[in-house]
């Protein structure tokens, strides 16, 4: 079964966030998503400055198998981009909740977090898809 960490948050599309100290949240996608995509060759991540919306597309990930679509899982304006993955996409498979993160934004509504699944939750989910 893929890796789930209890202190992130998930949403329904395979999303986690990771909220940091300074009030911003990390934001890449699952184990269990780059596990059904396979080696990713390319990344397109959202612009630094750019806003992104809870629910709506942000980025890209392609792999060997296909292209997928990136939802964000909160809103707010993205403040840091990982410029690892221009060189290294595969980072995703190989650490997908550490160095294989894909951007950063600083949160503008921290109760869309309550509506994101807890790790537990997002293993059912996971336990469902797959039955």
């Amino acid at each position: 079964m893929a890796e789930i960490p209890s202190h992130l948050k998930f949403s329904r599309s395979h999303e986690w966030v990771e909220v940091l100290d300074d009030g911003t949240a990390r934001v890449g996608i699952t184990d269990h998503a780059q596990e059904l995509l396979g080696d990713m060759v390319f990344i397109e991540v959202p612009e630094c400055g750019s806003e992104v919306s809870a629910g709506d597309e942000c980025a890209v990930v392609e792999s060997v198998k296909a292209a997928s679509d990136v939802y964000s899982p909160v809103s707010g304006e993205v403040v840091e981009v990982n410029e690892e993955l221009a060189d290294s996409p595969d980072l995703v498979n190989h650490h997908p909740y550490g160095d294989g993160w894909l951007y950063r934004v600083k949160l503008s509504d921290d109760a869309e977090l309550d509506d994101l699944l807890d790790g537990d939750g997002y293993a059912e989910l996971v336990a469902d898809e797959d039955h």
